[in-house]
């Protein structure tokens, strides 16, 4: 009964915003319940404070491509049911990016509701972060000349770090380059080392320590992700912020956060190697394109600080509050 429960933390905290996340639980749908429940009671008197309802979905369609028929039918059942509920007392929906944004005005959202969160860098700890990468260079034992194409993320079919093993594999004979793949094992780990297993140009490191992949960014000539679904890709604006463009899949927010020849290249989806593989050469061969986009990339990333965007949205909160 989480109704109930809102409404104990209210009596015990007297917190005037609520902030639901995700979907397919029964969260933001009581949320809402007591969103209106605690409107009504301002409304009489018999609570002093408003309470401000926000929804942040990270919403993503549910793709056949991409799910099972049975969840498909599960998140569009959730999505018709339970959005217009939310839609009706939510006062603001928390977007990663304007596609998703677009998304929930195309289910019944109104403009004014959407507001654009990407979550954020948070550049303070990245700033602060120790450089070690001497340190780093001798413990995955890589050459410090090497032009490093790093991904960063769970070893999972979602993110699809197979498609960089065989985006390494086409790229064999250019000596200048290291693949890295570093994240926690996920369901594509065993894929993963078992088709990097002969590479002398890709080195799979396993999970990093925070300080520690913070440094491989810095690190890093590129990024790389080939995502087949991503709402918004956090770790290609901390890449960004080191000064590293990406080379991406460009599903989802991917477009938004990357822009194609500015930041980073767009390939044709998630299993074009071939085109991540001509991505990665031409960036190569031009440090002038390189430095521009690296320029860029830093520039964009910037604009989105975490400290940036939460102050942004306690503004907008504070002026609902006065409304």
């Amino acid at each position: 009964d989480f109704v109930s429960i809102l409404r104990r933390l209210y009596d015990e905290l007297e917190y005037d915003v609520i902030i639901t996340h995700s979907t397919l639980w029964n969260g933001p749908e009581d949320a809402a319940k007591f969103s209106l429940w605690a409107k009504t009671l301002k409304n009489t008197g018999l609570i002093k404070k408003r309470v401000i309802f926000c929804h942040m979905s990270h919403y993503q369609p549910p793709d056949p491509l991409h799910y099972t028929i049975v969840e498909r039918s599960y998140r569009e059942s959730w999505n018709r049911l339970v959005f217009p509920q939310i839609f009706k007392t939510a006062d603001l929906l928390l977007c990663t990016t304007p596609i998703e944004g677009d998304e929930m005005i195309r289910l019944g959202a109104t403009p004014e509701q959407v507001h654009i969160f990407p979550g954020g860098v948070d550049t303070e700890y990245m700033d602060n972060v120790k450089d070690m990468r001497e340190q780093l260079y001798e413990k995955l034992n890589i050459e410090e000349d090497r032009r490093l194409v790093s991904y960063v993320g769970t070893v999972e079919a979602r993110k699809n770090p197979l498609a960089v093993v065989r985006t390494a594999k086409l790229l064999q004979d250019n000596e200048e380059l290291k693949f890295v793949i570093a994240g926690a094992p996920g369901n594509q780990h065993a894929d993963v080392v078992r088709e990097s297993r002969y590479l002398k140009n890709l080195i799979y490191v396993g999970r990093l320590e925070d300080d520690e992949k913070v440094n491989l960014m810095r690190m890093s000539y590129l990024n790389i992700i080939m995502s087949r679904m991503e709402a918004l890709g956090l770790t290609q604006l901390e890449f960004m912020y080191c000064g590293v463009p990406v080379v991406t899949s460009a599903v989802g927010g991917q477009k938004w956060v990357v822009r194609h020849e500015v930041d980073g290249l767009h390939v044709n989806g998630p299993d074009d190697y071939r085109g991540a593989a001509e991505a990665i050469t031409r960036l190569a061969e031009d440090d002038g394109l390189w430095e521009r986009m690296s320029v860029n990339a830093h520039e964009r990333a910037s604009r989105f600080s975490l400290k940036k965007l939460t102050k942004e949205l306690i503004a907008k909160l504070e002026n609902l509050r006065r409304k």
